[in-house]
């Protein structure tokens, strides 16, 4: 009796969504924030005055580029077919090279602890890297051109693609994988017949969603000499003659918006 007096003499109790320290935690994240904002504002020097006349001369530009120069349609489309040929190229060069590592990044495939520790270590060194980088250092070595664009596009999928792959096989059922074993089926046929069948549908989405990633990434790998679209879009631009550069932009929209649909329909078929 004393214990319910006590307790209805206490008052209602009053119900916190967080306790204290996950709210004093939260209000630090917060000014942090709020801090690296300002002080990032402050380090990019941002002056007004160009922001002022940024929508007429935003409009001006659009003014420059219509009507578009139906003459430089020709160049632009043998610029694109290359843009595709590396994009596929280097995809392809990408996947023969991160089958085999993503095969010794899994653990479950190889349970070799310097080979998932070299595997991982490859991934990591081609993802940190970006594509235009890679372009620059192959312009370097082979010259200007599509090959150096191909295998900066190669290198820089290999992490991605051979991360994702080395990830669907480590979550595949080790049930059939057992059974197999069991039967005495060997490592290849162990690979063929119990883990190809559970991550084939992940391979083929990650191909074709890093294809349709290299294609939109090897449009701009020409603006550092290393082949295809960009470099019709460079030379435009070097000589100012936006009529040219509305062309490219809108092929390169346009070759966008065409692989997205390619891609949707082929995962729709293999999934």
């Amino acid at each position: 009796m004393s214990v319910a007096l006590a307790s209805a003499s206490a008052g209602p109790r009053r119900w916190q969504r967080f306790p204290l320290w996950k709210r004093l935690a939260r209000l630090a994240f917060t000014l942090c924030a709020v801090a690296a904002f300002v002080a990032s504002l402050r380090t990019i020097e941002v002056i007004p005055e160009f922001l002022y006349d940024a929508p007429d001369q935003l409009a001006d530009l659009f003014g420059r580029m219509w009507p578009m120069d139906a003459g430089y349609v020709g160049p632009t489309l043998r610029a694109l077919v290359e843009t595709l040929h590396i994009a596929t190229l280097g995809t392809l060069i990408a996947i023969a090279i991160a089958v085999p590592i993503g095969l010794m990044a899994a653990r479950n495939v190889t349970p070799n602890r310097a080979l998932n520790l070299f595997a991982k270590f490859v991934f990591v060194t081609s993802r940190s890297v970006n594509s235009l980088v890679w372009a620059l250092l192959f312009v370097a070595v082979f010259g200007p051109g599509p090959l150096a664009g191909t295998l900066a596009i190669a290198l820089r999928s290999v992490g991605f693609t051979g991360k994702l792959f080395a990830e669907a096989l480590e979550e595949a059922n080790r049930g059939s994988i057992e059974a197999l074993q069991a039967a005495g089926a060997g490592r290849m046929s162990t690979l063929l017949l119990g883990y190809w069948p559970q991550v084939k549908p992940a391979f083929w989405s990650i191909a074709l969603f890093r294809w349709d990633i290299n294609i939109r990434e090897s449009a701009v790998l020409g603006l550092v000499g290393a082949g295809g679209i960009g470099v019709a879009l460079d030379t435009a631009l070097n000589l100012l003659y936006w009529d040219q550069v509305a062309v490219v932009l809108a092929a390169i929209f346009g070759v966008v918006i065409l692989a997205e649909i390619v891609v949707t329909a082929l995962r729709a078929r293999t999934l």
